[in-house]
């Protein structure tokens, strides 16, 4: 799968979950590890959780196995690795203690629907 297939399904099935504000990042030119990290909030530990057995299933029936998933039992801070993609779904007050796109982010934020 190309990787703007991949952040498609991966902004899709957050968003068909009601992630609230997504954010893509491409980090290709700062990070040897991968392209792009995807940010997403859920509003609740068991929010967090659904997005990421939602995530898991959609990559799964598109033939992609994650690397490896982080985190989804507690329900605070989760991390999928889809290989080229990272996925970060945390709760509200999770992500704005650690605010870890601003690490990444300069004007690097990608329009999914462009993406």
């Amino acid at each position: 799968m190309e990787l703007k297939q991949l952040v498609k399904l991966c902004h899709d099935a957050l968003d068909a979950m009601k992630a609230e504000n997504i954010i893509v990042i491409d980090v290709s030119e700062k990070s040897p590890m991968n392209d792009v990290m995807i940010f997403a909030t859920g509003t609740s530990t068991r929010h967090v959780k659904s997005l990421v057995v939602s995530l898991n299933a959609d990559a799964k029936k598109a033939g992609i196995e994650p690397f490896g998933i982080e985190g989804a039992n507690e329900g605070q801070w989760a991390l999928i690795d889809l290989g080229d993609v990272i996925v970060h779904i945390m709760l509200p007050d999770v992500r704005e203690f650690y605010q870890l796109e601003r690490l990444w982010q300069n004007d690097d934020v990608v329009n999914a629907e462009r993406a």
